[in-house]
C-alpha cells in the first residue's frame, strides 16, 4: 500500500522532532508529591492482609502495553486534536533504568515502528512513582506491591496516555 504525500511528510516530520527530542538526553528528574504518612512515617502498600512496601527493584522484567486516545497540542508536534494508538513492550531492569519497544501511530499515520528508546524511573516505599523516557514523554505510576502490574498516566502537556502495564516475563 503507498503513502499519500502528506501522510509521508506528516510522518516524516513527527519522526524527526521525535528523534531530535530524544537525542537531547536532557532528563528531567521529576517526584510526584505524595504526602500520605503512616504512623512509622511511611505508606505501605498492602493487598494481602499485610503491609509491604515497594523499592525500585519492585518491577523486574517485559511488561506489555497498549493505548490509545487523543493527542492534544503541543504533544507529539500536533496542531490539532489528533486521534492516536501505540504498543509495545518495557524491559525493566530492576535499577531505575528500562528500555520501550514500541510503535506509535498519530492520526493515522506509523510515525514509529519498533523503535527501542532507554527510559528510567523511581519507585517510593508507597508504591508511586515516575518513569521517563530519554527524551520523550513522562508518566506518573502506581506499582503493585508484587510488581506483576503497574498504572501510569501520562504527565506532560497534550498527552493522552493511561493504561495498566502487565508483566509478561521476568526476564
Amino acid at each position: 500500500m503507498q503513502r499519500r504525500p502528506n501522510e509521508q511528510k506528516m510522518q516524516f516530520r513527527l519522526g524527526l522532532w521525535f528523534l531530535r527530542r530524544a537525542r537531547r538526553v536532557a532528563i528531567a528528574a521529576g517526584l510526584l508529591a505524595i504526602a500520605s504518612m503512616s504512623n512509622s512515617g511511611k505508606v505501605a502498600a498492602a493487598t494481602d492482609g499485610g503491609s509491604r512496601e515497594c523499592t525500585i527493584a519492585t518491577l523486574k522484567g517485559r511488561y506489555l502495553f497498549a493505548a490509545e486516545g487523543t493527542f492534544y497540542p503541543p504533544a507529539f508536534g500536533v496542531t490539532e486534536p489528533t486521534p492516536a494508538a501505540d504498543a509495545g513492550y518495557q524491559l525493566i531492569n530492576r535499577d531505575g533504568t528500562g528500555t520501550d519497544t514500541v510503535t506509535l501511530r498519530v492520526g493515522g499515520v506509523i510515525v514509529l515502528q519498533n523503535v527501542t528508546l532507554p527510559t528510567i524511573y523511581t519507585v517510593n516505599a508507597d508504591c508511586t512513582g515516575t518513569k521517563s523516557v530519554v527524551g520523550g514523554p513522562n508518566f506518573g505510576i502506581f506499582v503493585a506491591p508484587d510488581g506483576s502490574e503497574f498504572a501510569s498516566i501520562a504527565t506532560d502537556s497534550g498527552n493522552f496516555v493511561s493504561n495498566i502495564d502487565h508483566r509478561v516475563s521476568n526476564k
